[in-house]
């Protein structure tokens, strides 16, 4: 399976099984759409063909165009076949390695974000701080459920978890302990939003996390209305300062500034480079996952400026990198030199499986936008995974086992998409949410069209010296 698209002035085949990206002329690009419709011809049936439809070429540069096609396919470059499938067929039988939590420190927060799923930070249910017994007791499932795995990850979440701050410092504390006790190796996370944010947070969470997630939604008046804080303050005049300071600490790695955009600023490409203007190199700001119903929804009319915007985007992100000012955008990263990495390709962020959410009294989850609902309770931390139905299901939740999933081309790189998101709109995790999958291709197409034309401005640079 082939993806062809034209971007920026760039002829971009992606071949979708192996992973490999060409960057193509005009004669190549129309040869492979026409290849891919008689590739099961003989050759001369195939070059008659190209002939009859291309008459815009000569026939000696179809025929060489049409050897570059077979040689392409012959290294398994091209037309490469799905090797993948077979992979998923027994993972409903493998055993059960938790690798990844999120703790819900704190069910309460101190805004009132307008798009917030939590419910200001309450998650369907009572306002709570999770106690350092029941952090404690999470920490030990996480060690008890994860094999031989070292590596193991932890996020504090929220609400805000910086509203209970002291137990997150015990449980970094516990965690280090357990490391040296169980050869095991924690990477500890902490996502905030900023209100209460100070040095020593600041000075702990450089020293103990991997990473920090900053919250802000971009420009002034874009970030206060739909992220108020609750006493009617700007949060944006209250954080801007500390994010700053926070990232200049971090040298400007292991953070990432993390906003939403909603359908009141489609234009959110402004966003973002609003946030780079600030200082901030490692910027993600995504699209708000709402039903219909709500004002603030991303509607399917919106899709049209939405796709200009990631272009916009795209486009200013080249530049930028040219004159040495360059930002990280979380959705334009990918790797292509590996190609498809397959356990991670075909089952995504591995909720209800690997990875699991944790209430402040101890319940598990299959992530953090299932808590609260009582059908997806997986168990808790003292008793271990009781629905091991639900798990199961997760367990069988990947690309191959949604019908939305299974011929598009960005199913290795979006892994099917979030399982949540997919229940959400239509009832079923192995479905999907239709405008989120059309915003991820789109994102797709963009990253690889940046880096085709960063290698291309790293030749011509390479040429001028």
């Amino acid at each position: 399976m082939i993806h062809q698209y034209k971007n920026n002035g760039y002829n971009i085949v992606l071949d979708v099984c192996s992973g490999a990206v060409h960057v193509v002329d005009d004669l190549l690009y129309d040869v492979i759409a026409c290849y891919e419709e008689n590739n099961q011809n003989a050759r001369e049936t195939t070059l008659t063909s190209l002939t009859d439809k291309l008459t815009q070429y000569s026939h000696e540069d179809l025929q060489e165009a049409l050897e570059e096609v077979e040689t392409l396919r012959s290294r398994g470059e091209l037309f490469a076949e799905d090797e993948y499938e077979s992979f998923v067929m027994d993972f409903k039988r493998r055993k059960t390695v938790v690798k990844a939590l999120c703790l819900h420190i704190a069910h309460d927060c101190n805004l009132g974000c307008r798009y917030c799923f939590a419910e200001e930070g309450e998650y369907h249910g009572d306002r709570s701080l999770m106690s350092v017994e029941v952090g404690k007791q999470a920490l030990d499932f996480l060690i008890a459920n994860s094999g031989n795995r070292r590596n193991l990850e932890v996020d504090f979440f929220g609400g805000e978890p910086t509203m209970n701050f002291e137990v997150v410092k015990e449980l970094v504390r516990y965690g280090r302990q357990l490391e040296r006790q169980y050869d095991k190796k924690f990477r500890f996370t902490l996502t905030t939003n900023g209100i209460l944010l100070n040095d020593e947070m600041m000075e702990f969470a450089n020293r103990e996390m991997a990473n920090v997630v900053l919250s802000i939604d971009g420009r002034k008046s874009v970030n206060d209305y739909m992220r108020p804080a609750k006493n009617g303050k700007s949060s944006y005049d209250i954080i801007v300062p500390k994010f700053q300071r926070f990232a200049e600490l971090r040298n400007q790695t292991n953070y990432y500034v993390r906003g939403t955009y909603t359908h009141y600023n489609t234009d959110f490409s402004e966003d973002v480079l609003h946030l780079a203007d600030l200082g901030f190199q490692q910027i993600s700001v995504e699209p708000v996952v709402a039903g219909p119903e709500e004002p603030y929804a991303i509607q399917e009319s919106d899709l049209p400026k939405l796709m200009e915007e990631y272009d916009k985007l795209a486009r200013e992100m080249i530049k930028r990198n040219k004159n040495g000012n360059g930002f990280r955008f979380f959705h334009f990263m990918i790797d292509l030199s590996q190609g498809p990495c397959v356990a991670k390709r075909l089952s995504g962020c591995g909720s209800g499986t690997e990875y699991l959410a944790v209430t402040p009294w101890g319940d598990l989850y299959p992530c953090h936008q299932f808590v609260g609902q009582e059908e997806f309770k997986l168990g808790n931390v003292y008793d271990g995974i009781q629905a091991e139905a639900v798990r199961d299901e997760f367990k069988l939740c990947n690309v191959y086992a949604k019908e939305k999933c299974r011929n598009c081309f960005a199913r290795f790189y979006c892994s099917g998409g979030c399982a949540a998101n997919a229940y959400h709109f239509h009832g079923n995790i192995l479905d999907a949410y239709d405008i989120g999958c059309e915003l991820q291709k789109k994102r797709i197409e963009c990253a690889i069209m940046i880096e085709a034309a960063l290698a291309d401005q790293e030749e011509k640079e390479k040429k001028e010296a």
